[in-house]
């Protein structure tokens, strides 16, 4: 499905996004070494099992960045000119190997760009829930979104 465009999305409008994603070991050991983070918390099975949740906690960038890519298919795929940032990301409860990421998204607010015509800017806020339906990322992003051709 192509991204929306600019006059497509409401104030208020809700995206329950189909896809899901069980979140590997392998995914998080990667991530980890890829973006250099050495964090036991991580990658040390040993060093995991003797913290208060006695396994390795999925590296919390990687449950950002997947709660995004999960709501793209469905909200800016193509659309997306840039993201212009995020605010209020939070991480209220870790994400495990194993556990299955599910993802809504909220239109928080719509304005039109104030030195291109073309383009506007939403802000979203997404919402990634594990299998049980906790809570585990939330953030504010805005975007600027390509408008419809006049």
């Amino acid at each position: 499905m192509a991204g929306l465009r600019l006059e497509e999305f409401a104030v208020g409008q809700v995206f329950r996004h189909p896809i899901t994603r069980t979140v590997t070991e392998s995914d998080n050991v990667m991530f980890s070494v890829m973006t250099m983070n050495p964090q036991p918390l991580h990658i040390d099975f040993d060093y995991s099992s003797k913290t208060e949740w006695g396994k390795p906690l999925v590296n919390s960038l990687f449950t950002l960045g997947l709660m995004i890519g999960i709501s793209v298919h469905d909200t800016t795929l193509g659309t997306t000119l840039a993201n212009l940032g995020m605010t209020e990301t939070s991480f209220p409860h870790p994400l495990f190997h194993g556990d299955t990421v599910r993802v809504e998204t909220e239109v928080l607010s719509i304005r039109d760009s104030k030195s291109k015509a073309d383009r506007g800017i939403v802000e979203f806020e997404h919402r990634a829930f594990n299998q049980n339906g906790v809570l585990v990322a939330k953030t504010r992003r805005s975007a600027m979104i390509l408008k419809k051709a006049a």
